[in-house]
């Protein structure tokens, strides 16, 4: 069985040393593939130096929108000649973020744009975090779409079945991560099991949101095996068609066959 981890901060500030050992618990369990994200133009540098050293990654270069008010003058410039380089698969992490007030609204809806734009220009996917913004975001993105295309990934999506609908119509793929594990999370396993298979994306936003059996511990892309078969038998699907599906989906999005 082969699976994808969509969504993954594997930067040395967080796992440092440890990470070969990361990498090999996941190989272990059929992760074999990964895009490791970036959130700032630093650890876009070190996802891309990653990507190209080990086998099955790739990587996404950004600034998170809670870190646009802390970004050094050169900050943009060097993450669009990370993207101009071609050593990342995707524009990202970027996006709205409407539930910490770390960066004003405004400098958040700028330097949205400025990726949204970027991937545009490059042709490749944006990557977008979205926290109690979904209707100003997916207003961002039909905007950005009336420009010309845009492939958008809607990672660890919490939308409604609704907001989900409107994002597949305007082409986005979804990510779900380990918080449609949680007990408590039965509506949202629900709105999972109405996205068409092609449009799914697992996820583990490692190190943070650890699945059911594994919440307060620090995550790993290890770990997506739990996602992916919460999520197959919520859809009522084998274990296996659903990680290869979900697997593909991801490939096709990030360029990674």
């Amino acid at each position: 069985m082969e699976l994808y981890d969509s969504h993954c901060h594997l930067d040395p500030m967080r796992f440092g040393a440890e990470l070969p050992d990361v990498l090999a618990r996941a190989r272990a369990v059929g992760v074999t593939r990964l895009t490791v994200i970036g959130t700032r133009a630093a650890d876009s540098e070190a996802a891309a130096e990653l990507a190209a050293r080990e086998a099955g990654v790739v990587a996404a270069a950004g600034v998170h929108p809670n870190d646009v008010a802390e970004a050094e003058p050169d900050e943009w410039d060097r993450i669009v000649r990370l993207v101009e380089s071609g050593r990342v698969a995707a524009v990202g992490e970027t996006g709205l973020d409407w539930y910490r007030t770390t960066s004003p609204p405004d400098l958040q809806r700028e330097w949205f744009d400025r990726h949204l734009r970027l991937a545009q220009r490059t042709s490749l996917p944006v990557v977008i975090h979205t926290r109690e913004s979904i209707r100003d975001t997916l207003g961002a993105i039909r905007e950005a779409a009336r420009r010309g295309p845009l492939r958008a990934v809607l990672h660890s999506f919490t939308g409604t079945a609704e907001e989900a609908e409107e994002a597949i119509e305007l082409g986005c793929h979804l990510g779900f991560a380990g918080m449609v594990t949680f007990r408590s999370s039965s509506a949202l396993r629900e709105v999972a099991t109405r996205v068409p298979l092609d449009r799914l994306l697992i996820e583990t936003d490692s190190p943070f949101l650890s699945p059911e059996p594994l919440r307060g511990k620090r995550n790993e892309p290890a770990n997506v095996v739990h996602t992916a078969r919460c999520l197959a038998l919520a859809r009522g699907e084998p274990l296996e068609a659903f990680a290869a599906a979900t697997t593909a989906n991801a490939k096709r999005v990030f360029g990674a066959e």
